[in-house]
């Protein structure tokens, strides 16, 4: 795989440790800067709101620009937001700094995408894309623990300022390794022409719903795993660890498996998932099979993030599809609210912690239903083109594989 994957990689692995980290080490900048933990939480969603608005607006400023250019100038508002956030000398600064580093986060990982496929034969672009993604379930494993441990030992600032420095890493590695014809700009008219399209909105709602299965559960693990199963708190930090190195091997498998199966892949997927969730709230009594289960749920769930990432660039059907793909990147986010917000309502009805993992598979479930629409969609579009004489799935011209320095 060319080197330029690795570059993608690392700045998975940044932003992913940035975002995230800031949950392991509220004390610490609430101690600091003088507020309360609640008030260093409204932080999260400052991020979330900066990706919301980021992911669109900057890949439509990036569609003039080629692929390289734009991840080059993206991870540079990353590092800034990253040094704004470590030198912040208020809360309200604070704050404005992460609105600006995650303005970068959904635009990132949607051209990046783009840019990944680009690297490679078309037959092998969902593996290059979840070479990409994998930074960001390693920072969960890597990133997030260390520099909570940093955080809680010397002090937060150095997290951030690391953080920034993975941003000149990766920047550094962009400029050394991505090939400058590794695709070229494209017209934004186009680019938003391709959100007329059916099979586009089906991704994006395969995305949605059925990625909300894994965090309906997941928004909860740490209360399943104490109240069901009966883990002390001190084992539900290691079961996280394993449970990220699930989804890590799940993206990579996926990567593998998505180039040969395509959407089939992720309907049969979330089928499986379904079904682990409603063995889950048999077995979530015993920690064994609860960390065994939660593990293959990890798994399975991130192994269909790089199939549909891959399958919303090729539905777009124009040269580039970064806004496709950003936008994906949105639904993500959206599953990831609706997920939680799901399972909160049952929680609030006093329904106990196995609700939120029937929610999950029913949520699954519907996925699944819906995916099964995209494919056959999907087969009826083909045999249009085929009868028209025009190519199947992306009429497009994809750029040959371009091997980086």
């Amino acid at each position: 795989m060319p080197r330029a994957l690795l570059a993608l990689s690392i700045g998975a692995f940044g932003i992913g440790t940035s975002e995230f980290v800031i949950m392991g080490m509220l004390p610490q900048v609430a101690d600091d800067l003088s507020v309360s933990v609640a008030a260093v939480g409204i932080l999260i969603s400052a991020y979330a709101l900066g990706v919301v608005i980021g992911a669109p607006t900057l890949t439509a400023l990036g569609v003039r620009f080629t692929p390289r250019q734009t991840l080059i100038g993206l991870m540079l508002v990353f590092t800034v937001g990253n040094t704004l956030s470590a030198v912040a000398p208020t809360y309200e600064t604070l704050m404005a700094a992460r609105v600006v580093t995650a303005l970068a986060h959904g635009s990132f990982f949607g051209v990046g995408a783009v840019a990944a496929r680009g690297l490679v034969a078309k037959e092998k672009g969902t593996q290059a894309i979840s070479l990409m993604f994998v930074g960001l379930t390693l920072a969960n494993v890597i990133g997030v623990p260390i520099g909570t441990f940093v955080a809680q030992q010397l002090s937060w600032r150095l997290v951030f300022g690391g953080a920034a420095a993975i941003g000149l890493l990766t920047i550094a590695g962009l400029v050394a390794w991505m090939p400058r014809v590794a695709a070229a700009p494209t017209d934004l008219r186009q680019e938003l022409g391709a959100f007329r399209r059916r099979q586009v909105w089906l991704t994006l709602g395969v995305t949605t719903i059925g990625f909300a299965a894994l965090f309906s559960v997941y928004s909860y693990v740490s209360p399943i795993l104490t109240d069901l199963a009966g883990m002390p708190e001190s084992r539900v930090t290691v079961v996280l660890a394993l449970f990220g190195l699930g989804t890590t091997v799940g993206t990579l498998l996926g990567g593998r498996l998505g180039d040969r199966y395509g959407f089939v892949f992720v309907t049969v997927g979330l089928l499986v998932t379904a079904a682990l969730l409603v063995v889950f709230t048999v077995v979530v009594v015993n920690q064994v099979a609860a960390v065994v289960l939660l593990v293959l749920f990890g798994a399975i769930t991130f192994s269909g993030g790089p199939v549909v990432q891959n399958r919303a660039i090729e539905a777009a059907r124009v040269q580039g599809g970064s806004l496709v793909s950003a936008a994906n990147q949105g639904a993500f986010n959206a599953a990831n609210a609706l997920g939680a917000a799901l399972g909160a309502a049952t929680l609030t009805a006093g329904w106990g912690y196995r609700a939120p993992m029937w929610v999950g598979a029913v949520l699954a479930l519907l996925g699944a239903g819906l995916s099964v629409v995209a494919l056959r969609s999907q087969r009826a579009e083909t045999a249009r083109d085929a009868a028209a004489g025009t190519t199947a799935e992306t009429p497009v011209e994809v750029p040959a594989p371009v091997r980086a320095a």
